[in-house]
């Protein structure tokens, strides 16, 4: 394997000096040149340009291009056959004047030459430029490449490696080349037919009438099998392109959490084959690729091999770094003990390294730990000096802006703006560490950070009851910034989105989402493919629950549970403990349910958690209640969660524990008070777009109207008779009861049609048992005011209903 030089190489400094001569037309010269930084540049401006608008596919075709040149010449031709040539014949194509060049080397000799006339592409240094002027000799005009520019200094480090190489690796260089040009011999045989059978070779050529016979034999020697069409698996690469492809890869994966795609996998390795030294990235290649696809086995052994082979060359230098990736890999593990003992002598040995970059990365990782595991840093936070919470993320803070990390300011202003919100704290707190930490990403272009940013804000919205905000920054992330974020904020965008539409009770596009809405190159990661089948998972859960197909709900329930709790986001853990107690009291195993909620209590008052998910566990016990016939004992609970939820602004859980402590007056006989405060939450609901709970808060209301009406009926059941049971007469006595007949006649009307539109949210949510139950209520209603007809009509949909399922 070559250290630099490639045929490759070779037909990008022919290309470089057609643009120089000036033989590139106007319309090809953009192209010609997004072709050559393209692959003589790390940064490819033109492919960002692609993949912002191509999607996540796109991230990959630079690795492609970069392989397909080294491997062939086919890239060159189809760059400039489209294109004609402007200083030749008619008909005449610029990849003519690109293959002259080429055939133009038809010996070893004229490699040579071809190298040594590559600085008068470049412009002339001032000594240069004396000199000539002492000669008489006038300064070369027309383009020529500055010697600091990316073109320049690309035919400077070619020249020099050239000038490097060994006899033996020149003739190794020239017979790579002749076999890259080779796949062009018969198009330019038609272009030119006087050229013969050894045209590659003017040697040879040259040579045969000599020769005679034995020409053959000279070129068998000197070629070897290439001219027996012998195959050779070997490909023309340098050790340079390996390393760039090598670290190209890894800054993919380390980026966009995504693995290597198959195809290119495959082709990497065939380049790998030639090369009698393997670089020892490609054992950190191989243990990312490893670590994304879930074999931690192979993670571990190769994340050893490759810090084996560094620690011979740089000493202790990097040690750390080796005790951090293998901590994040025991985290992924589930080994949470040993990735915090880890994390701990990686925090130590940067510090005794003075390494500030890895030391605060650590302790930004080992934060984020705390707070997903909380009762393992419960005995470290407490003895630490800077505290635990806000302390720590203040002190992250100082130190990024002390380094110049913006990365981690960035991320220590979107973890203070979560811990704000979990605690329950100012908004308008959380929403100034958002606009400052938004400030840094915008001001610095760190376009990778807009997942973790919008996804704090989306939370925020949610939060406040502001539904369609939140689906709207969703999507804006998704059309716009996905292509350069993380995969995994891609992936939790989507999955949002579908809860979202699950919510409203549109589970097939909900599923569609799921479906189309990712890439499936990216699934090929453990972690993530975990993480899509697990949210699929839920939203299917989600439906068999409200369709009351529990046989079915508590099948996928076991599935669900076997996933350990500390592989999970905490958030994700709830949805599946509460989708567990919902089935429980479905089943009316009240005393299971009970249960749990009650260690679920008391384990997230211990660990401190999020706010918001106490209060949901509150509100849940006090549906609980409510299902086991007693919602009173719910009183001070679901004040309680009204409380919390006020003082900390999430308005969402506030409308439902409204809702509860509206049906909990309507149990105690206080009608007035519930009709009141569940519409004056109800148009908010609504704009929260959760289907199930906006119905629940019709149904409250349905069944407050009639306690009303009942109480009218029984007012004016008692002004019929006098107390001596003597009945009262004239049209004066008679105005009473008609107003109150009148009262009870509009409050049923309103109750229907609270019942009608709770029926139809519980309709889009698919919920069987609602459905039902609001029918039967209505079929009530029609009895009460005597339209026996649609009390009949109301019954035969409740059967029907029931046998058929709920309508969707």
């Amino acid at each position: 394997m070559a250290r630099y030089l490639t045929p490759a190489k070779i037909g990008l400094l022919a290309l470089i000096e057609l643009y120089v001569e000036e033989a590139v037309p106007n319309d090809a010269i953009i192209p010609v040149l997004s072709f050559l930084t393209s692959h003589i540049l790390d940064s490819d401006l033109q492919s960002r340009t692609k993949s912002v608008s191509g999607g996540a596919a796109n991230r990959w075709q630079r690795a492609e291009r970069s392989i397909g040149l080294v491997v062939s010449i086919k890239n060159f031709e189809d760059l400039l056959l489209p294109y004609p040539a402007i200083d030749r014949l008619p008909g005449r194509r610029l990849w003519d004047r690109f293959l002259e060049k080429l055939w133009g080397i038809d010996s070893l000799d004229a490699l040579q030459e071809f190298f040594s006339r590559r600085p008068h592409v470049l412009a002339r240094t001032r000594d240069e430029l004396r000199r000539m002027a002492e000669l008489g000799e006038q300064p070369p005009s027309g383009i020529l490449l500055a010697r600091n520019s990316p073109l320049g200094a690309f035919v400077r480090k070619a020249v020099l490696e050239f000038t490097r190489l060994q006899f033996h690796h020149s003739a190794e260089l020239w017979k790579a080349f002749v076999k890259y040009r080779q796949p062009t011999v018969s198009y330019w045989k038609r272009r030119n037919p006087q050229c013969g059978r050894f045209s590659f070779d003017s040697v040879l050529m040259e040579g045969q009438h000599d020769w005679g016979a034995f020409t053959d034999g000279i070129a068998a020697t000197a070629y070897g099998g290439m001219l027996m069409g012998a195959e050779d698996d070997a490909l023309p690469v340098s050790t340079d392109d390996v390393e760039s492809l090598l670290e190209f890869q890894i800054d993919q994966i380390q980026k966009y959490g995504a693995r290597v795609p198959a195809e290119i996998k495959a082709k990497f390795h065939a380049m790998l084959k030639d090369s009698h030294v393997v670089p020892s990235l490609s054992h950190y290649l191989s243990f990312s690729d490893a670590w994304r696809s879930g074999d931690y086995p192979s993670a571990f052994d190769y994340l050893h091999r490759y810090f084996d082979y560094t620690m011979q060359n740089r000493d202790r230098l990097f040690y750390h770094y080796a005790l951090m990736n293998l901590a994040i890999v025991q985290s992924d593990f589930g080994c949470h003990k040993e990735a915090m003992a880890t994390m701990l002598e990686t925090i130590s040995t940067a510090r005794e390294n003075k390494d500030n970059t890895c030391l605060n990365f650590c302790l930004n990782w080992f934060y984020h730990f705390g707070r997903a595991h909380p009762d393992l840093v419960q005995d470290l936070e407490a003895n630490s000096m800077i505290g635990s919470g806000k302390e720590a993320l203040a002190f992250l803070r100082a130190k990024a802006k002390e380094t110049g990390m913006l990365v981690l300011r960035s991320s220590a202003l979107l973890s203070e703006a979560k811990l704000n919100m979990a605690n329950g704290e100012s908004v308008a707190g959380a929403m100034e560490n958002l606009v400052r930490s938004s400030q840094i990403i915008v001001e610095r272009n760190m376009k990778s950070l807009f997942g973790s940013q919008l996804s704090v804000t989306t939370s925020l919205w949610d939060r406040l009851g502001i539904s369609y905000l939140s689906s709207m920054t969703s999507e804006v992330f998704l059309r716009v910034h996905a292509p350069s974020a993380c995969f995994d904020d891609e992936l939790k965008m989507v999955c949002r989105l579908a809860g979202t539409l699950a919510g409203k009770g549109k589970y097939e596009e909900a599923f569609a989402k799921l479906e189309n809405g990712i890439d499936k190159n990216s699934l090929r990661a453990a972690k993530p493919n975990q993480y899509w089948h697990l949210y699929r998972g839920l939203v299917k859960l989600r439906r068999d629950l409200h369709h009351n197909d529990l046989d079915t709900a508590e099948t996928l329930l076991a599935q669900l549970l076997q996933v350990g709790s500390e592989e999970l986001d905490p958030d994700v853990v709830f949805i599946i403990d509460s989708l567990h107690i919902e089935a429980l009291i479905r089943r009316k195993d009240f005393d299971a349910a009970y249960a749990k909620i009650e260690r679920l209590i008391a384990k997230f008052r211990d660990d401190h958690r999020d706010l918001s998910l106490r209060i949901r566990l509150l509100l849940v016990k006090a549906h609980l209640f409510d299902a086991m016939g007693r919602p009173e004992r719910g009183f001070s609970i679901t004040m309680r969660a009204a409380s919390l939820a006020w003082r900390a602004r999430l308005l969402t859980l506030l409308w439902q524990a409204v809702g509860a402590l509206a049906n909990i007056l309507n149990a105690m006989g206080e009608f007035s008070a519930a009709v009141q405060l569940v519409e004056s939450v109800l148009p908010r609901s609504m704009e929260s777009e959760n289907a199930f709970n906006t119905g629940m808060l019709y149904s409250i209301l349905a069944d407050a109207r009639m306690g009303q009406a009942g109480r009218v009926g029984r007012a004016g059941q008692a002004m019929k008779t006098t107390p001596t049971g003597e009945t009262t007469g004239g049209a004066a006595a008679a105005s009473p009861r008609a107003m109150g007949s009148n009262k009870r006649t509009e409050l049923i009307v309103k109750a229907h049609e609270a019942l009608e539109s709770a029926f139809n949210y519980f309709s889009a949510a698919e919920d069987l048992e609602k459905q039902c139950e609001t029918l039967a209520k209505r079929a009530t209603l029609m009895r009460v005011m005597g339209d026996h007809a649609r009390a009949e009509e109301y019954a035969a949909l409740y059967v029907n209903l029931r046998r058929h399922g709920p309508r969707p």
